[in-house]
């Protein structure tokens, strides 16, 4: 392991370099014009108090916050390891909150998440994350919509001034003086009698829908 890595997975670096990024996303978010699209539905569903699982790809998180527009906390599953921990303290500093699905003999644990659900609460999934592969959807968030009959929602974000990091997820970072765009999608509901045979096929469609969802921001940019 290198240094820097070592140095990242202490509690006291994270909290210092995650304000440090909540800083920089406050900047980009007040100097930037922000337009969010299509979210009539989200605002039904959070003055309804109805649940809904939030899908969007993983290299998309910097500004996910903003297109949250609720006093209800969103939910965002993250992993228990170090790089899920620097999440869950960026996501403090907004209406977010980092779920850690890691039980304690390190296999995944999904009863948090359909508690939440069940509570009528609201979850946030990148289906591509932690590790990728970048923008495939794995087969969990189908599985959770499945066993919880709770529609998912595909998000998708554009900005005009930004880069890519050099990571599995191409992250995005978008710069300050932005134009800046979310779109919401239709919502996908999967029926309970879902067979394991029928899954790819919600996989494909989820992923198709939030790609489209990036494509409309991207056009929005040049409107």
């Amino acid at each position: 392991m290198s240094f820097k890595k070592k140095i990242f997975k202490y509690s006291l670096v994270q909290r210092f370099l995650a304000y440090i990024g909540y800083l920089y996303i406050l900047i980009v978010c007040l100097t930037s014009r922000i337009n969010i699209k299509n979210n009539m539905l989200a605002k039904k569903m959070w003055h309804e108090k109805k649940p809904f699982i939030l899908a969007f790809w993983h290299s998309q998180l910097m500004m996910v916050g903003y297109a949250w527009k609720s006093k209800s906390v969103l939910n965002m599953l993250a992993s228990s390891h170090s790089d899920g921990r620097f999440g869950a303290y960026i996501a403090g500093h907004f209406n977010l909150k980092n779920v850690s699905i890691m039980a304690k003999n390190k296999s995944p644990s999904l009863r948090k998440v359909f508690k939440i659900l069940n509570d009528g609460n609201y979850i946030g999934i990148t289906p591509d994350g932690p590790r990728g592969p970048n923008r495939k959807v794995s087969e969990g968030i189908i599985k959770i919509a499945i066993h919880s009959q709770v529609p998912i929602i595909p998000l998708g974000f554009a900005s005009n001034k930004n880069f890519e990091l050099k990571s599995w997820d191409s992250f995005l970072i978008t710069y300050p003086f932005a134009k800046c765009n979310f779109v919401w999608g239709e919502p996908i509901n999967i029926p309970a009698s879902t067979k394991d045979s029928e899954i790819e096929k919600y996989k494909i469609i989820l992923e198709e829908k939030i790609n489209f969802c990036i494509s409309s921001a991207k056009s929005e940019l040049n409107a």
